[in-house]
């Protein structure tokens, strides 16, 4: 209901009693002589008498819907007070919901990766075994293209002389520290990564990448000596490592993932701008992959906005 103005109910009351003085005044000045004009006197002080009874009324029914309005006023501003309340409220649950969500997204994060690596494993272990069987259908080609019980050049001559056996012992360098298998050695990383035995896996890790540093698989484990740091909160370390797949395994599948990891990091580490630049960067060069998705949750939740594309 819309609100009475004061002064208006004020000027109502004014008129009112000015009205009511003027006909008291008229009642006094209009002679009495005659008969006639007592009745119309009367007749005048009546009328008077009901019009002052109804200003009375309306001016009661007035105050009375003064009243309610004020009342529902009231209500209002109470109601209001009350929506600001669970608005706040509204809002502090959702702040608190976004944190988690973030938390939430690093763990997804972190087991999408793992799969996908998974998958980058598996692949180039099939590629390996398909070389290794084309080799085998390479040997067997040739000892089918020998002559029916030929022998190799030298066979069934006997040994060499002892002279030249000892010859050869004496010029045989030294023995080499031996590589671990790479593919027993990264599975191994894996499993002790995925099992929390973060220790034991990031020395693992550090061998694939010591001794086999241009294989594909190179690149994944120094992305996961990263992923070690940043679980045990060693921010500054997970960031030199994911800058080292960064550069030097640009063209790893785990080059996306270890800047987005990079970008976090960094802004665990209170360098809020650092780590914006690198979400940024990191939706302009891959702006289709999955870890440009997570990009950009990640900054709408810091309140930059990202347009999707």
């Amino acid at each position: 209901m819309p609100r009475i103005p004061q002064f208006r109910i004020s000027r109502f009351r004014f008129h009112s009693a000015l009205l009511g003085a003027f006909l008291f005044a008229t009642l006094l000045i209009v002679p009495r002589p005659a008969r006639a004009a007592s009745k119309e006197i009367v007749e005048l002080q009546t009328q008077v008498q009901t019009l002052i009874d109804m200003v009375q009324r309306l001016q009661s029914t007035v105050d009375n819907k003064f009243g309610v309005v004020q009342q529902l006023v009231s209500q209002s501003t109470d109601s209001v007070n009350k929506m600001s309340l669970t608005v706040a409220a509204l809002q502090a649950k959702v702040n608190t919901q976004g944190d988690a969500s973030s938390g939430k997204l690093d763990t997804v994060s972190g087991q999408v990766q793992t799969l996908n690596d998974s998958l980058d494993e598996l692949k180039s272990r099939i590629g390996k075994l398909d070389k290794q069987l084309q080799d085998i259908q390479s040997q067997l080609q040739t000892l089918q293209a020998q002559p029916a019980g030929g022998a190799p050049a030298g066979a069934g001559t006997g040994t060499a002389p002892s002279g030249e056996a000892g010859t050869t012992l004496q010029s045989s360098p030294a023995m080499a520290p031996q590589a671990p298998p790479l593919q027993d050695t990264y599975q191994s990383a894996l499993r002790d990564y995925n099992a929390a035995h973060y220790d034991l896996a990031g020395g693992e890790f550090s061998d694939v990448v010591h001794y086999y540093p241009h294989d594909d698989l190179a690149g994944n484990a120094q992305f996961y000596i990263g992923e070690i740091a940043y679980r045990q909160q060693r921010y500054k370390d997970a960031v030199k490592a994911y800058n080292a797949v960064l550069e030097n395994f640009s063209g790893s599948p785990k080059a996306p993932a270890s800047q987005l990891r990079k970008g976090l990091a960094l802004i665990q580490l209170s360098q809020k701008d650092a780590g914006t630049h690198e979400l940024r960067s990191l939706i302009q060069r891959y702006p289709q992959s999955p870890e440009a998705l997570q990009a950009r949750t990640k900054l709408n939740a810091m309140g930059i906005k990202i347009s999707p594309r």
